[in-house]
């Protein structure tokens, strides 16, 4: 006797639902799948664990200077291949190709901007062009943007995104470490107000310079901020490192930066260091 009646194969319906791709995130570190609208509302941010996913230098400029108050400058010095540098590919090449990827001309975006009405000459390094390299032309707009914030009397905000220096450019990348700490110096002995913003990741002789020279230094949540990466280190001092080594709050337990800030407090946070100390 049968207890139940066959549905017919021929009649059957597919109840399998294609899901649109582009619709979720997975988190980077808990790994859990994170609705993109939501994630998005959280300035990409995952709303599980906190985990500050990396943004555009774009991004950045809309998330703290007010609505159509950034005029960029200095973006007309270009980069050149002065050494005639080719790996697997012409420099010129992999320019124009990390050009077409972020969106940016280079890695570096500065210019003036209003900070919730007040006044700052920023900087905004971009790890998606390079992985924010430091070649000539960024020491050079960053100096040029260091000097006009000193002719002005404004204060200057810089965010760091980079692995360190531009290999491609080999020596000439190297200087800008010198270059950029010896204009921040100038800048800071004339008075000037520097705030630095370390984000994920910050390493090489961008965090070897102008990076760790803010009168105040502030980094997001878990970014990683060191010189050499933790492997390097572990194989040179042939110790095991602690597992937050280079993270944000072990550099903030030892010392070594004032603050960690959340992103969607970030703009509030620099605005009341300027109203303080400007």
């Amino acid at each position: 006797m049968a207890w139940f009646k066959r549905t017919p194969k021929d009649s059957r319906v597919d109840k399998k639902v294609k899901i649109p791709e582009g619709l979720w995130v997975k988190c980077n570190n808990c790994k859990e799948i994170i609705y993109k609208k939501e994630f998005e509302r959280n300035l990409k941010v995952c709303p599980k664990c906190n985990y500050h996913f990396r943004i555009s230098a774009g991004e950045r400029l809309k998330l703290l200077s007010d609505n159509g108050s950034f005029k960029e400058m200095f973006s007309n010095i270009k980069t050149i291949n002065p050494l005639d540098f080719a790996d697997s590919m012409p420099y010129e090449e992999r320019i124009r190709q990390n050009r077409e990827k972020s969106g940016n001309d280079e890695a570096i975006i500065c210019g003036e901007a209003d900070v919730n009405k007040i006044k700052i000459v920023l900087c905004v390094l971009d790890f998606s062009f390079m992985g924010g390299s430091m070649g000539s032309v960024v020491g050079e707009r960053l100096v040029r943007s260091v000097e006009h914030a000193m002719e002005k009397k404004t204060p200057l905000v810089i965010f760091s995104s980079s692995g360190g220096a531009r290999m491609q450019e080999g020596i000439l990348s190297l200087m800008q470490m010198a270059k950029t700490s010896a204009a921040i110096g100038k800048f800071k002995d004339d008075g000037g107000l520097y705030i630095s913003i370390l984000t994920d990741p910050t390493f090489g002789g961008v965090s070897a310079s102008f990076a760790m020279l803010g009168d105040i230094i502030i980094a997001e949540p878990r970014s990683l901020i060191g010189f050499a990466g933790p492997r390097v280190i572990e194989q040179t001092i042939k110790q095991q490192l602690p597992g937050n080594f280079q993270k944000a709050e072990f550099l903030l337990e030892h010392g070594l930066i004032d603050m960690v800030v959340a992103r969607k407090d970030i703009k509030e946070t620099i605005t009341r260091l300027l109203k303080l100390l400007k």
